[in-house]
């Protein structure tokens, strides 16, 4: 019989174990990304799930900075269920950890990237791989920076509306200048990487292959997996996703929204597609998430699946 203190397990975050589902309400309890312990001892963790709430170098609306607590509210719905398109809960065999927020003095600007990059590289020298919520996209160029160091040169796969690669003298803080800057400093490889969703114009494309959603309409989701196939190859790869990639329709909380977008399926379905016998990714993650332009949990809700996804897919890889 069970105890009528504690009919239905609660707070999975503090008190439930490593591995396995939990099985709370979805709309109670203390929130981390679905549930995981919030934990920072990382000794036998696969998955780290780590956010970063910075902002400062966005250059239209601010906001993202609230997106990882966004992100960990609307994972809640994926709470103890074997998780869709994978049929499976990852966690019975991927031991993961909500690792909670990057710790940074925001009074400090120019402190903060050498912040980010000794932080990541705390957690990836633990082994474990490392999923990142945002904050705004620059903060995946200390992440590149953490993982090239094991790494090498890294494909870069990237789901955004723009290319970032706008110029960087080497010192700015700008979410729309970090590929070229990851390029020329030789984190990135261009003609291994390869950006979709894009329907802005920059400067330079810097070598780096593009497909727009007109691309994707002409050759399918198929044929944009083969594209990233071909083009990545076997290099160790880094994917990151801005939620711009994603129509405003189906993203309309974030800083700097364009018409024309994907939808959420065929974003979706290119992800899932990027499972272990194709793709080595060595890292991920979901930014530029702005819940004070959201309606009803809408971006939220997207970028907790991409997330999502990516935690499938090494569970995928660690149980083939």
């Amino acid at each position: 019989m069970s105890d009528p203190t504690t009919p239905r397990p609660t707070d999975n975050a503090f008190l439930g174990e490593i591995l396995g589902g939990s099985h709370e309400p979805t709309y109670g309890g203390a929130l981390s990304f679905m549930r995981r312990r919030y934990s920072r001892a990382l000794d036998g963790i696969d998955a780290v799930v780590w956010g970063i709430p910075f902002d400062t170098a966005t250059s239209n609306r601010p906001g993202c900075r609230f997106g990882p607590q966004a992100i960990r509210r609307a994972s809640a719905i994926f709470d103890g269920d074997p998780q869709h398109p994978f049929g499976f809960d990852p966690f019975e065999t991927l031991s993961t950890v909500d690792y909670g927020d990057c710790s940074f003095d925001y009074g400090r600007p120019a402190e903060i990237p050498a912040a980010i990059e000794a932080q990541a590289n705390a957690i990836l020298d633990s082994g474990a791989q490392l999923i990142t919520l945002g904050g705004d996209h620059f903060v995946t160029y200390p992440m590149l920076k953490a993982h090239a160091a094991r790494h090498g040169r890294l494909a870069l796969i990237q789901f955004d509306a723009h290319q970032d690669t706008w110029p960087d003298d080497g010192g700015r803080v700008d979410h729309g200048t970090f590929v070229g800057r990851a390029i020329r400093e030789g984190l990135i490889d261009p003609s291994r990487s390869i950006q979709i969703g894009i329907r802005t114009v920059a400067p330079e494309d810097r070598g780096i292959e593009i497909v727009t959603p007109e691309t994707l309409d002409r050759v399918g989701v198929a044929g944009v997996l083969d594209m990233i196939r071909e083009r990545v190859g076997e290099s160790p790869a880094y994917c990151t996703f801005d939620i711009d990639c994603l129509d405003p329709a189906f993203a309309p909380g974030t800083g700097t929204p364009v018409a024309g977008g994907l939808s959420s399926r065929e974003a979706l379905a290119l992800l899932r597609g990027l499972g272990p016998a194709s793709i080595d990714m060595v890292g991920a993650d979901v930014v530029e998430v702005a819940p004070p332009y959201d309606h009803a949990d809408i971006t939220a809700i997207a970028g907790a699946t991409v997330a999502m996804i990516y935690l499938g897919l090494l569970a995928e890889r660690r149980r083939s």
